[in-house]
């Protein structure tokens, strides 16, 4: 009897070997720059577990946070080689392959991180999202992740834009960061995020702009001293992957992936605004000074930059999204 199989449990080994056959027939690395205890690479291992479990394995998705995979425009290159990979970046590095799309990480876009989501609705945004696809192979697949407001990180108290001039300030390597910095009065360093805490500690720059929770990653508030509300840049960033691999995907796979990407940006994004009273109480206990500027200042001695960066039309065609900045 102990030979005998019935139907029932031959029809179970079959759909056991069919679901192993059917696991993992796609993969997808997810990149970002920041550590694990980020409230977005937590929202990223939430959406590892959903999209795993609504695909039932066939899509499976591996985390590599802090650049293990390298610095975001290197993984941007292997992603337009076609690498299944998907890296969280803002807008800024996308410019050179789309230029409107630089306007998405321009200073002073928006008086809140909550006007977002008027731009990456509209159809002008959807339009520069197709138009990077069909031009560079690469696939914006969401823009909803919010980091927090960049501000400035210090050795000085910074008050006016003419506090910093000769100050070294690090910035993301993207000309609208750069051209922000300057544009502020600060020398721009662009470096690599991972190298920015021995800069400081070495003294090789003065500073960095940075959003509160990146900053506690990497732990900011041991090499410096001030922290000035500048909000120059609402810092959004979204998820780019490569166009050929994501058409290659089947349709459903499409439907989950999309969904749940949007999902754990939005997670993110409200779990990124409740932290940063704690982040910046953290830091005062750190004995790191924080105070409040006349953005006015600063937010005239950037009105040049959009037309530095040729995104004056950009802006133009935005304006009926942009709220109260109109």
């Amino acid at each position: 009897m102990r030979h005998l199989i019935t139907k029932g449990a031959l029809a179970a080994v079959a759909t056991f070997a069919a679901s192993q056959a059917l696991a993992q027939e796609y993969e997808l690395a997810l990149s970002t720059s920041q550590p694990l205890t980020d409230p977005l690479v937590i929202a990223m291992q939430e959406a590892e577990e959903r999209i795993e479990e609504r695909t039932d394995g066939r899509l499976a998705v591996t985390i590599y946070p802090s650049s293990q995979l390298g610095e975001d425009n290197d993984v941007l290159e292997q992603i337009r080689n076609g690498a299944p990979i998907a890296v969280l970046v803002d807008a800024g590095r996308l410019a050179p392959f789309q230029q409107e799309l630089g306007i998405l990480s321009a200073p002073y876009l928006v008086d809140d991180y909550t006007g977002y989501a008027q731009v990456t609705s509209s159809p002008v945004y959807q339009e520069w999202v197709e138009d990077l696809a069909d031009s560079s192979d690469l696939r914006l697949l969401n823009y909803n992740w919010f980091q927090g407001t960049r501000q400035m990180f210090t050795n000085k108290l910074i008050e006016t834009p003419e506090d910093l001039n000769g100050v070294r300030v690090r910035t993301i390597d993207a000309p609208g960061w750069i051209a922000t910095v300057d544009a502020m009065g600060a020398t721009p360093a662009p470096m690599a995020w991972s190298e920015v805490y021995s800069a400081l500690q070495l003294g090789a720059i003065d500073g960095a702009e940075a959003q509160l929770t990146g900053a506690q990653g990497i732990n900011l508030h041991e090499v410096t001293t001030n922290v000035a509300f500048t909000n120059h840049i609402q810092l959004f960033t979204g998820l780019v992957t490569s166009e050929a691999w994501y058409q290659s995907l089947p349709e459903d796979l499409r439907t989950v992936l999309d969904e749940e990407l949007k999902r754990a940006g939005d997670a993110a994004t409200e779990a990124t605004v409740a932290k940063l009273g704690e982040v910046q109480a953290d830091m005062e206990a750190a004995g790191v000074a924080f105070n409040e500027v006349d953005m006015e200042p600063f937010k005239e001695a950037v009105a040049g930059v959009y037309e530095t960066l040729g995104l004056t039309e950009a802006r133009e065609a935005l304006q009926p999204h942009l709220g109260q900045n109109e």
